[in-house]
């Protein structure tokens, strides 16, 4: 199951022509098996002013498996995958995308993003990362 960053969504219905659209367009028109966590849904929904708009994505993101948030071990393996970036020289930015590489590990997920932090992280670990061919999306 790929899980879905909140910059992908957000470009998504953006209607970004970003490569990162249209390839989680052509994931969601193919049938794979997409997911996002309630962090990201809460990202994205936060975002927007517009009450029909927000109504019509909070359906369509809640048609998706969304993953529950991970367990106190969960959120302590978290803060050990900084301290490992960190001995190896990798700076993240942000707690909240070590929380969902995180998650992605736990639940066996392929992450799409556009972040550099999670191929940061992706370095550090057994974090997988959506790709397409021979690049990194």
């Amino acid at each position: 199951m790929i899980l879905v960053d909140t910059s992908v969504w957000i470009d998504f219905f953006n209607h970004s022509r970003s490569v990162y659209a249209k390839k989680l367009k052509w994931l969601i028109e193919k049938g794979e098996e997409i997911c996002l966590i309630d962090l990201t849904l809460t990202e994205i929904l936060q975002g927007i002013r517009d009450e029909k708009t927000f109504g019509q994505i909070k359906d369509s993101l809640t048609k998706f498996p969304i993953i529950n948030p991970i367990s106190v071990d969960g959120y302590i393996q978290a803060a050990n995958v900084y301290r490992l970036c960190r001995r190896k020289e990798k700076t993240i930015s942000k707690t909240i995308d070590v929380i969902i590489a995180t998650i992605a590990i736990e639940n066996d997920l392929i992450l799409f993003h556009k972040d550099k932090d999670f191929d940061l992280i992706a370095e550090c670990t057994e974090l997988r990362i959506f790709e397409v061919g021979n690049e990194k999306v």
